[in-house]
C-alpha cells in the first residue's frame, strides 16, 4: 500500500481534459491509496463554499465517493483556493490540513505543505499573500455577492498573470534557505510541495544529514502524483486517459 500526493490540478469549467482525468484518478489509482493528500490549487480559483458551479458539486461527489470507499482524504489550501472552507470540504468528506504539516509515513517523518511561503525571493507576491490571508478581508470578501466576488477574482488572475510575466523564473521558484529552514524547524528529512509547477525530486542537506524535496507537477497535459510507500518515495507521471 501507499499513500498518494497530487497539487495544482487547477481544475476549471474551461479545462474538461483534466476534469475527466482526475475524475478517472478518483474512480481508480486513488481507490487502491492508504491515503490521499491534495496540497493545493485543486481549483484555479475559489470565490467560496457557495458558489453554485456544477463542477464544485461533482469533483466533491467524486472525492467523496473515494472516501466512502475507504481511503482517507486530506486538503492543504493553495494560492488559487485559500478560501476553500469547511462546508465544501465536509461536502466531499475531506479533512482540511494547516499550511504546514508533518507525517509519519511506514517510518519517514515527512512535511508537506501548498510550497508557496518557500518563494520568499517574489517579495510582491509574499506581501501579496499576507494581504489576502488577514481573516477580516476574507470575512469581508465572502460577504459580498457572488457576481461581485467573481469580478475581483477575475481582475485579481489578469494582474498576476501580467506581474508574473515579467518576473524571472528564478524569483518565482523556492529559496533554498527557505526550505532547509522549514526541514530544520519540523527535524524532517523529507518535503513534499507543489505550486512552482517544477516536478523533481531534489536532494540536499537538512539537520546535518541527506535530504530531499519532492516537487509535484501541475496537471497540464498529464497527471503528476507522489507515490510515498514502505520501500520508496516516486514522483509518478500518467496520462489523463489511463
Amino acid at each position: 500500500m501507499a499513500t498518494l500526493f497530487i497539487a495544482d490540478l487547477h481544475l476549471q469549467t474551461e479545462e474538461p481534459a483534466i476534469t475527466a482525468g482526475f475524475l478517472r484518478f478518483l474512480a481508480g489509482t486513488a481507490r487502491e491509496a492508504d491515503a490521499l493528500y491534495i496540497l493545493g490549487d485543486l481549483f484555479e480559483a475559489w470565490i467560496g463554499d457557495d458558489d453554485p458551479n456544477p463542477l464544485h458539486q461533482q469533483i466533491a461527489q467524486a472525492i467523496k465517493a473515494v472516501v466512502d470507499s475507504g481511503v482517507p482524504c486530506y486538503f492543504i489550501h493553495g494560492n488559487r483556493d485559500f478560501l476553500l472552507g469547511q462546508r465544501f470540504a465536509q461536502a466531499c468528506s475531506m479533512q482540511l490540513l494547516p499550511q504546514e504539516q508533518v507525517l509519519n509515513l511506514y517510518g519517514r517523518n515527512v512535511l508537506i505543505m501548498h510550497g508557496d511561503t518557500l518563494c520568499t525571493d517574489d517579495a510582491g507576491y509574499q506581501a501579496f499573500r499576507a494581504k489576502v490571508h488577514q481573516p477580516w478581508l476574507q470575512k469581508l470578501f465572502l460577504t459580498l455577492p457572488l457576481f461581485i466576488r467573481r469580478r475581483i477574482a477575475a481582475k485579481m488572475r489578469a494582474g498576476s498573470k501580467a506581474a508574473n510575466s515579467s518576473k524571472s523564473l528564478s524569483i518565482m521558484d523556492v529559496n533554498q534557505h527557505a526550505v532547509v529552514e522549514a526541514m530544520e524547524k519540523h527535524q524532517v528529512q523529507w518535503l513534499i510541495h507543489g505550486h512552482t509547477h517544477r516536478p523533481a525530486v531534489h536532494e540536499l542537506t537538512a539537520n546535518n544529514a541527506p535530504a530531499f524535496r519532492a516537487v509535484l507537477g501541475a496537471w497540464h497535459s498529464e497527471g503528476s502524483m507522489v507515490r510515498v510507500s514502505e520501500s520508496d518515495v516516486e514522483l509518478i507521471h500518467f496520462p489523463f486517459d489511463l
